[in-house]
């Protein structure tokens, strides 16, 4: 969806806010694709700051359907955000700074998808569980160990020790 700012960056002290629709159904995050399962309204409202400047705030409320990071089952996962973006127009000669440019907006107009989405990336979880108790899979046979146990034998040696077992296996003395 695009936003034309034209007014609200010409005229100082101009103030508007905007309800859109965010369009797309998945969010691509590295290799996969997350489907969206709901999402409220963008709500949005742009304020002059300065000549030619102007602060866009946000919000929007998603679930996105994501995969476990010990289990791999299936996650809904609700995601809040609010967020904030300076623009300026083409003339200002602070639109030239790479530290203060938006790359949503393209002349006067912004894309507010590509403004959610970058949010979106910024405000991604660090790691998604199902349960804060998940146990995950057994790393041997892969079974799911919230719904059952498995037979498989889990012992891993202390790594820092394996020396002196070499030594005990080949009978010399220390």
């Amino acid at each position: 969806m695009i936003w034309n700012l034209t007014d609200v960056l010409s005229m100082e002290g101009r103030t508007e806010t905007h309800r859109t629709e965010y369009e797309p159904d998945t969010i691509r995050y590295g290799e996969k694709d997350y489907p969206v399962t709901e999402k409220s309204p963008v709500s949005l409202s742009a304020v002059n700051t300065g000549k030619g400047r102007a602060q866009i705030t946000g919000t929007i409320d998603l679930t996105l359907m994501l995969a476990c990071d010990r289990c791999l089952q299936d996650v809904l996962y609700p995601l809040s955000l609010e967020f904030s973006a300076a623009a300026a127009s083409p003339e200002c000669e602070a639109a030239a700074s790479e530290d203060e440019a938006d790359h949503c907006l393209i002349g006067y107009q912004i894309n507010v998808d590509d403004l959610v989405s970058r949010e979106i990336m910024v405000n991604w979880p660090m790691k998604i569980l199902c349960r804060p108790d998940c146990r995950g899979i057994c790393s041997v046979c892969g079974t799911d160990l919230n719904t059952g146990t498995c037979e498989c034998d889990t012992f891993v040696p202390d790594p820092r020790l394996a020396a002196i077992k070499d030594i005990f296996n080949a009978g010399k003395e220390v």
